[in-house]
């Protein structure tokens, strides 16, 4: 910890190890055949988007770390790639992440990218989907998005959870995941 931080402060996205809380503050992880968690956020281009707006349509919605990074550019250009087969399957895609609309903005016009991107700055969707948590990197502890991809069916519930996500084909899985559901 830096020596002009305080205790719990936050530099560079770096935390302390946190004390157990005896389930008062956890986040309930998501399974399959839960009822979605509602949201609205804004997109790339600040229009609020609401889990409401796809009522009676199946929706995936993949989370991921951070815009314009090499594996969040390659899982957005696969999706937006397979946009119109996932429209065909009757499944909209939305993109969410951590990042601000202008971040989002520029992320979509640099690689032309057809999926909506939201925006949770404030992570009360990340946290309520339990994508939200302490991650590891190089033996630095940091508060971050956890690269999950859920498909909501027709009625709104979970049909399908992919945590721990490895970017390569993932889509292609995705897709055909929405195809038989």
């Amino acid at each position: 910890m830096l020596p002009h931080l305080r205790p719990g402060a936050c530099a560079h996205r770096e935390i302390e190890p946190r004390k157990a809380s005896k389930g008062r503050h956890m986040v309930k992880a998501l399974v399959e055949g839960a009822k979605a968690p509602g949201f609205t956020l804004p997109d790339a281009a600040g229009v609020p988007i609401s889990l409401a707006d796809f009522a009676g349509s199946k929706l995936v919605i993949y989370f991921y770390p951070r815009a314009d990074t090499p594996g969040c550019t390659r899982e957005a250009v696969d999706f937006s790639r397979l946009k119109k087969d996932f429209a065909k399957a009757g499944t909209a895609v939305l993109g969410v992440s951590a990042d601000a609309v202008p971040a989002l903005a520029r992320f979509a016009k640099k690689h032309d990218l057809s999926v909506p991107l939201l925006s949770d700055e404030h992570h009360a969707m990340l946290s309520a989907y339990g994508v939200w948590g302490e991650k590891k990197l190089y033996g630095r502890s940091f508060m971050g998005v956890k690269r999950t991809t859920v498909l909501i069916d027709r009625d709104g519930r979970i049909a399908k959870l992919w945590q721990n996500v490895k970017v390569p084909g993932h889509a292609e899985e995705v897709l055909a995941a929405a195809k038989i559901l």
